[in-house]
């Protein structure tokens, strides 16, 4: 079921093995076994592509619930033994930027919280039933089924490392000619260097000179290296800029209106635990 689950969330049996610690085959062998136990086809396998079938769709909806139900009871049961255990979740640049300096404090001043760190690409792939509470961008706030709390507005800027502009502030038409680091991101809920240009007045903008990555943590060293410029959000980026290591290159900044938030599953009771992260992650974003 499991394997059935994650296949069908990721239309993909290599994703699904990556997420189970299983290899492609095993998992492609498991829903094989599957679709002969129920008689039925649950995806149609094309080159390089999966889908769902009709009745696979339906029953995917159906054993997602019934996962969640099962994790849900499960967790409720473990919290009346331990109370103390957490599972934050947000993305690999919220984790390294704004989370990792930060996370002492808390630790800290809870030690009785048995904390676990999971890593998700963005929050439209976040399970309710996997964890308590997360640290997410969040273009439109209303999530069916989690309430957030906004930690602080999206406020887009370009950044580099000191010796890359010379203590310069540079015009957008200058940032055309510099080399821009560029995260690639189906996701697309966060802003493009084509979508920043265009909020701060410059219409089709043609970039020169790019390198393309699909992790913002790794553009964010190479900025730190001086191997070119790379967008930056406020507050999760203001620990380097206040370190140094990086320093805004543009007065320019923009923003596509979306902000930060902690998210929590709203139909699942909240643990002590889960409240106090929610405090001091509010805390931490206001300065505190």
């Amino acid at each position: 079921m499991q394997a059935f689950e994650a296949s069908a969330r990721y239309l993909s049996f290599t994703r699904a093995g990556q997420e189970l610690h299983l290899s492609t085959s095993a998992v492609s062998r498991q829903i094989s076994q599957l679709e002969t136990f129920l008689g039925r086809r649950l995806f149609v396998r094309e080159h390089n592509a999966l889908r769902l079938t009709p009745a696979g769709e339906t029953y995917a909806v159906d054993v997602r619930r019934m996962l969640e139900l099962c994790t849900s009871v499960t967790s409720s049961l473990m919290a009346r033994v331990v109370k103390s255990r957490l599972t934050v979740s947000c993305t690999a640049g919220v984790s390294t930027l704004w989370l990792a300096p930060r996370i002492g404090s808390f630790i800290d001043a809870n030690p009785d919280v048995d904390l676990r760190i999971i890593v998700r690409d963005h929050f439209g792939v976040v399970s309710p039933a996997e964890y308590d509470v997360g640290v997410f961008y969040l273009r439109n706030a209303e999530v069916p089924g989690t309430h957030t709390h906004k930690l602080f507005d999206e406020e887009v800027f370009p950044v580099c490392s000191p010796a890359y502009a010379n203590g310069r502030q540079l015009t957008p038409d200058e940032l055309l000619s510099s080399t821009l680091l560029v995260l690639e991101d189906a996701e697309r809920s966060w802003m493009s260097w084509h979508s920043w240009f265009e909020r701060v007045g410059l219409e089709r903008p043609t970039l020169n000179q790019t390198i393309i990555v699909n992790s913002y943590p790794l553009i964010v060293q190479l900025a730190t290296h001086g191997k070119g410029v790379a967008l930056g959000w406020n507050g999760v980026i203001d620990p380097l800029l206040e370190h140094g290591s990086l320093v805004r290159a543009s007065d320019a900044h923009a923003t596509m209106g979306g902000a930060y938030h902690i998210t929590w599953p709203s139909e699942r009771a909240e643990t002590s635990a889960a409240r106090r992260f929610r405090k001091w992650a509010t805390a931490q974003a206001k300065g505190v």
